[in-house]
């Protein structure tokens, strides 16, 4: 009875117009690599010690997220990305609907992570992690893989029953589409920081390496990158800025750490005393902070994490 008063009556749109104070900005910390105190190496990878570093430079009014997705004995990893996108760009569901949370027969990170509604949720994202093979490691390759959705996939799972390839299809070739479709991590910004040995103490005094019987078919001139390792990422930086999210080329790094070194003298606590690796980090996360601060928090993203959550 005491809600029928008529002073309350006009409460809601009292407090509607109540003043409210800013967001802070919200930021998630990606450690790309495989190695985990609890995986096959018995030791974390440089990428969680770069990523604790990096928390500890960012500004305390920050809400700063943090997952590392290295390997862990009997947990689950990223599952791969079933290539949908190939079959109709309406069959590739945003988010992923492939797999679920808290599967007991395909347990994916992705989902028991809640990455896609942490991305979401976030204004930018910091990416750390090392170069394997002239590239990013099998996890991030496979998380990005598996962002294909964020670059116009499908909102409406419930207009294809879930997964009809037929209905897929005829709705990517209809108007409708054009309306469902849209970049769905769209304005927000990322960082790349990568690092890498270079082959470490395997080359000769050739670079090339030291146990080839073939050496004439390893041509050191005609390696990628030629002294811009950073470009180890690009595949992960073009996909982000095909998805409309902002890479500046400041933002995007590569630190040489552990040169001519071999790997068992190439750990975390050996590369903290790599001076010019470091400066080259600190201030990859100080030209974070000001472009974060700059550009401010990303519109809609209370709305976009609640579009992020599973549909299966």
């Amino acid at each position: 009875m005491g809600w029928d008063r008529p002073d309350l009556h006009n409460l809601e749109a009292e407090v509607d117009a109540l003043p409210l104070e800013g967001r802070p900005l919200q930021v998630l910390l990606i450690a790309g690599s495989a190695r985990r105190l609890d995986g096959c190496p018995g030791i974390d990878g440089k990428a969680r010690f770069l990523m604790h570093r990096m928390l500890g430079r960012l500004p305390p009014a920050w809400q700063a997220d943090a997952v590392d997705i290295g390997n862990e004995h009997g947990k689950p990893k990223i599952q791969g990305c079933n290539g949908c996108v190939g079959t109709s760009m309406a069959l590739c569901v945003w988010p992923c609907n492939c797999y679920g949370p808290n599967s007991d027969h395909q347990p994916d990170l992705m989902w028991n992570e809640k990455l896609y509604q942490r991305l979401a949720r976030a204004d930018a994202w910091a990416v750390i992690g090392p170069v394997w093979w002239y590239g990013p490691t099998t996890n991030l390759k496979a998380m990005f893989d598996r962002l294909v959705c964020m670059s116009g996939g499908n909102p409406r799972p419930d207009l294809i029953d879930k997964k009809s390839t037929l209905k897929a299809q005829a709705l990517e070739k209809s108007p409708l589409w054009q309306e469902l479709t849209a970049n769905h991590l769209e304005g927000r910004s990322a960082a790349f920081f990568c690092y890498g040995n270079e082959g470490g103490n395997e080359l000769d005094a050739d670079r090339r390496p030291r146990v080839l019987r073939h050496k004439a078919w390893f041509d050191p001139a005609r390696e990628p990158y030629q002294g811009d390792e950073r470009l180890a990422y690009q595949g992960l930086v073009w996909q982000c800025r095909y998805g409309g999210i902002e890479v500046p080329d400041e933002l995007w790094r590569h630190a040489s750490v552990g040169i001519g070194q071999p790997y068992a003298d190439d750990q975390a606590d050996d590369m903290v005393r790599e001076d010019e690796a470091m400066a080259c980090f600190d201030g990859w996360v100080d030209a974070f902070v000001r472009h974060v601060s700059a550009k401010g928090p990303v519109p809609g993203t209370t709305e976009a994490e609640r579009g992020a959550r599973s549909t299966t």
